[in-house]
């Protein structure tokens, strides 16, 4: 598209206001008292208040824990110099003075003076929870390599006793007098040729993942089913499933793995008793893994156990990490792994009474 301005220079077609609100930064003007003079439209998202409420407002009040701000923005205009603060977390009021969730922000304070009556501060807040996402993410990918490996040795050492499985079921499918019997066997010998087939791919002796069209809630289901047999008469077992999310391009066999490590990780966690959730949603144009795309499914798995110890929370993924006395810590690592080769990403958090695992996967949608 070609523009046209006649010589006109572009930035005379906008007024100033209208470039500033369209800054993703949030920018602020204060007075010396530390009152609301103006904030765009990325600052009003932040402090959670629209301009005509926060105005002439001092902006402590609009947060629940003023204090480090407000200590950066005097310092600044008694020194006169501008001031950062890197990470600095705000909890927003909103205008019925109920909390907000709070954001992260890397803060930075200039003094005004000259080209405004009086002295004024601007305040400049960048959100700083995309830069946490993104350092999170590297992280776990820099342990891709080492748990993949441990991967392929554990796989290695899994194909002998599955092929020895098989071959058994396959003797007893042959005794067994009834059809309704046989399908127990039917169950061993499909469940066999899945976890071959994993195995496989985890050696990197197979084709690639068998891609297929179909709708994430198929595994679920299947995944589902499997772990319903498993559960404690008092454990439950909730689903809450998006219906909008569409049918896309899938590897079954091994994203039912990965999803069946975290369910039987939360059938573990909550014991005899609790509470099991299986929940999809999408997130639309979402950057993953420093690359952005137009639609990922999330897959979650919540349970209302202890949570996760805190001296395994750095290193949950790392093979042989756990925090029972009877696990392998190799579960979590395995997901991880397979979600990794399918240009997702495990993500969770934790507290008592509330685990959430998150699996974000992109969606190739077909045709």
């Amino acid at each position: 598209m070609n523009l046209d301005f006649h010589g006109v220079s572009p930035l005379e077609h906008f007024d100033s206001t209208e470039l500033i609100d369209a800054l993703a930064t949030g920018v602020a003007v204060l007075d010396a008292q530390l009152c609301v003079v103006y904030a765009n439209f990325g600052a009003q998202d932040l402090l959670g208040i629209g301009l005509n409420q926060a105005r002439g407002r001092p902006v402590g009040t609009l947060l629940v824990n003023p204090t480090e701000i407000e200590t950066l923005l005097r310092r600044s205009l008694e020194h006169g110099e501008t001031c950062t603060a890197p990470e600095l977390t705000l909890t927003p009021l909103s205008i019925n003075h109920g909390e907000r969730a709070p954001v992260v922000v890397d803060a930075t304070v200039t003094p005004l003076e000259g080209a405004i009556t009086g002295r004024h501060l601007l305040l400049e807040l960048a959100d700083a929870r995309v830069r946490a996402q993104l350092t999170r993410e590297s992280e776990l990918l820099a342990r891709v390599d080492g748990r993949r490996l441990m991967a392929r040795q554990l796989a290695h050492e899994i194909k002998n006793p599955l092929g020895g499985l098989r071959g058994a079921a396959q003797l007893l499918d042959r005794e067994l007098p009834t059809p309704a019997l046989r399908e127990y066997t039917s169950v061993i010998l499909r469940e066999t040729d899945r976890l071959r087939a994993l195995v496989d791919s985890m050696l990197g002796t197979s084709r690639p993942p068998e891609l297929r069209v179909m709708n994430v809630h198929e595994i679920c289901e299947h995944v589902y089913r499997l772990v319903s047999t498993e559960a404690p008469a008092a454990v439950v077992i909730d689903r809450d499933y998006d219906p909008s999310i569409p049918e896309a391009l899938l590897a079954r066999d091994e994203l039912v793995q990965a999803l069946l490590n975290l369910v039987r990780n939360a059938l573990q966690s909550v014991a005899q008793r609790g509470r099991i959730v299986l929940r999809s949603r999408t997130f639309s144009n979402l950057s993953l893994r420093g690359t952005r795309h137009r639609l990922v499914a999330c897959l979650q798995v919540e349970d209302d156990g202890p949570g996760v110890p805190e001296a395994v929370r750095d290193s949950l993924f790392v093979p042989q990490v756990t925090g029972r006395s009877d696990g392998t810590g190799l579960g979590l690592a395995v997901a991880q792994d397979i979600v990794s080769r399918h240009r997702g990403l495990i993500e969770y958090d934790s507290r008592p009474g509330r685990t959430v695992f998150s699996i974000l996967l992109p969606l190739e949608i077909s045709g």
